[in-house]
């Protein structure tokens, strides 16, 4: 009695695990896979202003969006949750960037504001995360014509 026992939870538990050994060999999505959601993103990195020092302006380039437009997020590498959409030939401000030059911190003018209202063209006695009145975000790097 004890035999016949025995293969049947041996079955049971190999068809068990059968699932979980395939789910391992198979590789991971890429991180640009994530899928949409809704709501706030998992993280958020404001952008910095004043980064190259008090006797420059707080944003070193005045830019364009290229043709196509792009997506802004909340923080580098976050595609989770896009925080607004640019067109292309958008004027941004690039503030700061990540060490790769993947990623571009930016201010932009929502609508209804003058973009000179951002206060982005005059120096910051120290480097400090931007607080408005503008929008801010990170594109990916390529998305723009730097300093055109």
């Amino acid at each position: 009695m004890k035999h016949r026992l025995r293969a049947p939870v041996a079955v049971l538990l190999a068809l068990s695990l059968a699932p979980s050994l395939a789910a391992c060999s198979q590789p991971a999505p890429p991180a640009d896979n994530a899928p949409a959601v809704a709501g706030e993103p998992i993280a958020t990195r404001a952008v910095m202003i004043g980064t190259e020092g008090a006797s420059l302006p707080a944003c070193s380039s005045i830019s364009r969006v290229k043709a196509g437009g792009t997506d802004v997020y909340w923080a580098p590498g976050e595609t989770r949750a896009v925080k607004a959409k640019l067109a292309g030939a958008m004027k941004v401000s690039v503030c700061e960037a990540t060490d790769d030059d993947a990623w571009f911190g930016i201010v932009f003018a929502g609508p209804g504001i003058d973009e000179d209202m951002c206060g982005v063209g005059r120096s910051v006695q120290n480097a400090r995360e931007y607080q408005g009145p503008c929008r801010w975000g990170w594109i990916r790097g390529g998305t723009v014509q730097l300093g055109a």
